[in-house]
This record gives C-alpha cells, sequence and structure tokens, in this order.
C-alpha cells in the first residue's frame, strides 16, 4: 500500500464527502476549498517558476531594443519545443495517480522511467532544431541583425532543453503521487540563484568576464541544470518518492509504459503545441513590423505568462478532481467540478485586468527601463497592448482551464482539435488580417489573438459540458443518441 493515502484522502475525500450529495452554497464552498487546496501550490510552483524568465526578460530590458528582442525570439521559440516537450510527459501525471489508486508500484516505477525517456528524446532532436532555425527565420521576414543575436542567445540556451524537460518529467511523477512540495522550495531557490547569476554573467565580477547580453542565456542553462539536480536529491531524501526512484522498474525498459505515456501524451503535447504554435507565428509576424514592436511583445509576452500560471494550476487541479470524480462514475460532480474551476479562474484573472487598467505604465515600466531612449515607443506600445490583454487574458484562462477539465474526463484528442479551429483557422487569420492587411500593427495582431482565443474557450466549454452530460446518461442506463457529438 502506497505510503501518501493521507494525501489522497485530505484531496479526493472533500469531493466524496461534498460530492452529488451536496447542495446549493454548502457545495460549492467544500468544494471550492479543496480544489483551491490543491491549486495553489501548483499555482505557487508556476509563479516560481516563470519567475526565471521573467528575470531574464527585467535584465534585458536594461540592455536595449535589440537585445531584448533577440532574446524574445529565442525565448520564444524555446518556450514553444519546451511547452510541447512538457505536453508529452503531461500524462505521467495520470498514469502514475492510475498506479496509485491500484497500488501498483511497479507501474509508477516504470511510468516514471517512460516519462524521463520521451523527456530525453524530445530535449536531443529540440536541441538540434533550435541551433539550426537561424536561417529559416530570417526567411520568413525577421530583421536579420536580431536573428544573429537570436542565434548567439539559443547557441548556449538550446542545450537547456534536456535538463528542463527532465525536471517537467520529475515534477509530473510527484505530482501523480500528490506530492507537490519540493518543486516550490526548489524554484524559489532558483529564482535568487538565476538573479545572482545573470547580474555577475552580464556585468562580470569574482574575477568572470562580462559577457553580456549572452550572459542571461548562461545563467538560464545552468538554473535549469542546477534545478534538475536539486530536485533528484530532494526526491532521494524523501522516504515515499524515493523508492520509486531507485527501484529496478524505473531503470529498465517498459514498453508497455513507453507506449502509454506515448498514447496519453501526443494529444495533449499536440494541444500545447498547437497554443504555443500560435503565439509563436504571431510573434513571428510581430517581428515583421520591426524590432520595436517584437520587444514590445516580449514585454507583453511576459505580464501575460506571469497570470498565465493561475489558470495553469487552476487546470491542473481541476482536471485531478474530475478524473476521481469520473473513476467514481460521478458524472454531476465532474460537471461542477469544471464549472468551479472555470468560474475561478475568470474572477482570477478579472481581479488582475483591474490592475491592469488601473496602473498599466508602472507594470510595464518593471520589465523595461526607461532610460534607453529609444525605449519610449516600446513602452507606449506595449501599455496598449497591456489594456488589451486586460480582456484577453481572461479568455485565455478560461481555455487553459477548458483544456483541463476536459483532460480529466478523458478527451485529450478533443481539446487538440478544437484548438486548430479555435487558434489556427480563427485567431491566426484575425490577427494578420487585422495587423497586417488592415495595417492596424501590432494592437491588431492582438486583437486578433484575443478573437482567437475567446473562440477557443467557448468551444472547449461547449465541448465539456456535452461530454459529461454523455458520459452521465451512459453511466444512468440512459440511451445515448449516435449522433450526438462525444
Amino acid at each position: 500500500m502506497s505510503t501518501d493515502t493521507t494525501d489522497t484522502t485530505d484531496s479526493a475525500g472533500a469531493t466524496d464527502r461534498a460530492g452529488t450529495t451536496g447542495t446549493g452554497a454548502a457545495w460549492w464552498v467544500t468544494n471550492s476549498r479543496a480544489l483551491l487546496k490543491l491549486a495553489f501550490p501548483l499555482i505557487l510552483t508556476n509563479f516560481a517558476y516563470v519567475a526565471l524568465t521573467t528575470v531574464d526578460i527585467v535584465m534585458l530590458g536594461r540592455l536595449g531594443a535589440v537585445e531584448i528582442a533577440a532574446a524574445g525570439l529565442a525565448i520564444a521559440l524555446f518556450n514553444q519545443l519546451r511547452t510541447t516537450g512538457t505536453g508529452l510527459v503531461t500524462g505521467v501525471s495520470n498514469l502514475v495517480a492510475e498506479a496509485r489508486v491500484r497500488e501498483d508500484r511497479e507501474r509508477i516505477g516504470a511510468v516514471l522511467f517512460a516519462g524521463l525517456f520521451w523527456a530525453t528524446v524530445c530535449g536531443v532532436l529540440f536541441c538540434a532544431a533550435l541551433l539550426l532555425v537561424g536561417p529559416l527565420l530570417v526567411l520568413l521576414g525577421q530583421d536579420p541583425t536580431v536573428v544573429d543575436k537570436a542565434g548567439e542567445f539559443l547557441m548556449v540556451m538550446a542545450p537547456g532543453m534536456l535538463p528542463c524537460l527532465w525536471f517537467q518529467a520529475l515534477r509530473h511523477f510527484t505530482t501523480g503521487l500528490k506530492r507537490p512540495g519540493p518543486l516550490l522550495a526548489i524554484t524559489l531557490a532558483s529564482v535568487g540563484v538565476t538573479i545572482a547569476l545573470n547580474y555577475v554573467l552580464i556585468y562580470g565580477a569574482f574575477g568572470l568576464p562580462a559577457f553580456g547580453f549572452v550572459g542571461v542565456a548562461i545563467a538560464t542553462v545552468t538554473v535549469f541544470l542546477l534545478s534538475f539536480l536539486a530536485f533528484i536529491a530532494v526526491i532521494l531524501r524523501d522516504d515515499v518518492l524515493r523508492p520509486y526512484l531507485t527501484s529496478p522498474d524505473a531503470r529498465r525498459w517498459n514498453g508497455d509504459a513507453v507506449r502509454s505515456v506515448w498514447r496519453l501524451g501526443l494529444p495533449i503535447s499536440g494541444t500545447y503545441a498547437s497554443e504555443a504554435g500560435f503565439f509563436s507565428v504571431l510573434t513571428l509576424i510581430i517581428g515583421s513590423l520591426g524590432a520595436h514592436a517584437l520587444a514590445a511583445q516580449t514585454v507583453l509576452n511576459q505580464i501575460v505568462y506571469i497570470v498565465f500560471m493561475i489558470s495553469a494550476g487552476l487546470s491542473h487541479a481541476a482536471s485531478i478532481h474530475i478524473s476521481e470524480a469520473d473513476g467514481r462514475d460521478d458524472y454531476v460532480t465532474a460537471r461542477r467540478m469544471g464549472l468551479l474551476g472555470t468560474a475561478w479562474g475568470v474572477i482570477a484573472t478579472l481581479v488582475v485586468a483591474v490592475v491592469y487598467l488601473v496602473i498599466p505604465n508602472p507594470i510595464v515600466s518593471l520589465f523595461i527601463s526607461a532610460e534607453h531612449a529609444g525605449n519610449a515607443d516600446i513602452i507606449a506600445l506595449t501599455v496598449t497592448g497591456l489594456l488589451i490583454a486586460a480582456l484577453m487574458q481572461v479568455f485565455d484562462a478560461t481555455q487553459n482551464i477548458g483544456n483541463g477539465i476536459l483532460r480529466g474526463i478523458g478527451d485529450t484528442a478533443g481539446p487538440f482539435r478544437i484548438s486548430l479551429v479555435g487558434y489556427w483557422l480563427i485567431g491566426l487569420p484575425a490577427g494578420y488580417l487585422l495587423g497586417v492587411t488592415a495595417d492596424q500593427g501590432v494592437e491588431g495582431v492582438w486583437i486578433g489573438q484575443t478573437i482567437g482565443l475567446a473562440a477557443t474557450a467557448a468551444i472547449l466549454l461547449v465541448a465539456f459540458l456535452r461530454r459529461v452530460g454523455r458520459l452521465h446518461r451512459a453511466s444512468a442506463g440512459a440511451p445515448v443518441p449516435e449522433s450526438e457529438p462525444s
């Protein structure tokens, strides 16, 4: 029997007790507590993790427009592939959770091996892709000067893909066992190390030369590696986690586990890649409008990315609770938990939107220095984008949680198909038409992006409600029309 039964009872038991027997405000209060109890440490960890790239952007904002544009382009490409690889190992948490419920310790070790295997495969392939992407960027209309500097940045940063994805595989392993605690401590420590290394490597200190712009990339790769090693050390000191990591099952090939992680993770990876690709292509469109526009996009993306971490935590927590309800064939609770998670995402982003509307200039000034004469236009452009983002991030949160709640009832292919429609058939054409064809510039691209996210969010929610309704009727023995969408 797994020794972490207390954690399981605490998080799942709240739903069991409130479940379908709860009514009115009591149900919503009880399950909000259960949802937020699981989501809160995940959100804090996400905040700490995104603080790593936030520190990089803030430091680069002190160096100039070309530097922040080039690094922003490099980081966008890196994150595109990192997100894709992370999606492939995200299913590790679900598979580990299923094995934990069945008390199948061998399966947990095998899934951990499979997660690290796919993280390694992705890391090697994506590292090579980042090192070879330069000429393609020039053909796509990017400023050659910016591309050259982005290439310098990626030359150093690309190898960091391996420890970054190894870390993510371990993260989902511990989350599946409902022991995400070590993540927060490690990531918080990483923030402090990143700040110190950035300062030392950019400007030079302690006998080290001033690497300038490339120093940020060196610091980032170093922190990725140190974070992974620290995570290994923490797991080895944990009486619950250590036996899984050191078991023979975690060190030998298991074809079934490797295939299971692939089958579950591939559509998740496709969804993540579709979303990240959507933002990356829009970034390339904005990059064709000039270095100042690309610099503004870099800062705005980072600000929105910080807030996105709230919905990421809520999405994962809601997904786990819905999976538990799905395992009990309790689709009334599953439906309610989906709506509850979505509601909390909307509430959180609306609160942040008020802050954007009240103090946009101070927020932007945190990321880019007004000391450089050329930065005044970038700051003004980013402030305008922040006002658009006040609405955009509400839809962004909703579609992110929509992915999670569909995943909770076992649908990983649906979100991928929906993303192709919302992002690529609606959002991307809208962004191009408004930004380039209608000559509305970067603001037009941002508005088109918002339209795409809104459409995706709406379709995901409708799909969730239809599918959970279908499952509820099937579990109750009621006939389900064959023509009804699944």
